[in-house]
């Protein structure tokens, strides 16, 4: 079942690289103050690495304004979570969140099945905006779409 609006983001283990890997909590990196977590279905893939991740990364000032912490996060080790920020540019307060075995994207109920295109279980492309760990707002993409998640629309949900 998916995570709804109003539910507590549940507790899983995840992976950062921080002069090596990292292992850090859901409730730990997202479940304090204002969080913004945004889920792509690999790194360097074209969408994501073209629009998804550079989109946050240019509003990342408009985030800071209004006090919310950024994640993205994907079904990746923390090594290919940090080589990709690191391609990208991403600034240092943009947690680069792994969930290599897509515990957390399991747990959110937003994982998807990409076997039949050689990419195992990944997470949906989705951005939620939670306070103190319980979702406020939830937008996750239909196959194929690029919309609902971007950096303008949760800054959109978090302004409504």
């Amino acid at each position: 079942m998916t995570i709804a609006v109003g539910e507590r983001l549940p507790e899983a283990t995840l992976a950062i690289f921080e002069d090596g890997i990292k292992t850090v909590t859901s409730t730990e990196v997202l479940g304090v103050g204002k969080v913004v977590l945004f889920a792509v279905p690999g790194a360097f893939t074209p969408t994501c690495s073209n629009k998804h991740l550079p989109g946050f990364v240019q509003h990342m000032e408009d985030f800071r304004e209004r006090g919310v912490k950024v994640a993205c996060m994907s079904v990746n080790d923390a090594f290919v979570m940090h080589a990709w920020g690191e391609s990208q540019g991403v600034p240092n307060d943009l947690l680069m969140l792994a969930d290599g075995n897509a515990t957390f994207a399991k747990a959110l109920g937003l994982e998807l099945d990409g076997t039949k295109n050689g990419m195992g279980i990944r997470a949906k492309r989705f951005a939620l905006y939670a306070e103190d760990g319980v979702v406020k707002a939830i937008q996750v993409e239909a196959p194929g779409e690029f919309r609902v998640s971007t950096a303008e629309a949760m800054l959109e949900a978090i302004d409504a």
